[in-house]
């Protein structure tokens, strides 16, 4: 009973964080993203972090790995805006990261 009630505490923090792999097909995605030239047209402000262990918890701190098999969820970069899902807008700095559209947020559970 010990093991289960830990595994259900720990859960939400291992299963949350943002280890981002990108992937040739869009078949092969979980989520399709668009990148905006502007941070008024973004769903998501994105910051990319150097280390998995500074990966947020679905508020725009990704990291990218080198294998799909590490990856929270495996995304496509798409053409054409009609084409995403979501659309993200790369910042300079972690402070900026985060959603504007929290109706797009459940995409990365």
């Amino acid at each position: 009973m010990k093991v289960f009630l830990s595994m259900l505490f720990l859960m939400p923090l291992v299963g949350w964080t943002q280890k981002i792999f990108p992937v040739d097909y869009a078949s092969q995605a979980d989520v399709k993203v668009f990148v905006v030239d502007y941070e008024s047209q973004a769903d998501l402000k994105v910051y990319k972090v150097d280390y998995s262990s500074q990966a947020g918890k679905n508020d725009g701190k990704w990291f990218f790995v080198d294998y799909a098999s590490q990856a929270d969820k495996k995304i496509f970069f798409v053409d054409y805006e009609s084409q995403a899902d979501v659309k993200i807008f790369f910042v300079e700095y972690a402070s900026q990261a985060g959603w504007k559209n929290n109706s797009k947020k459940a995409k990365f559970y």
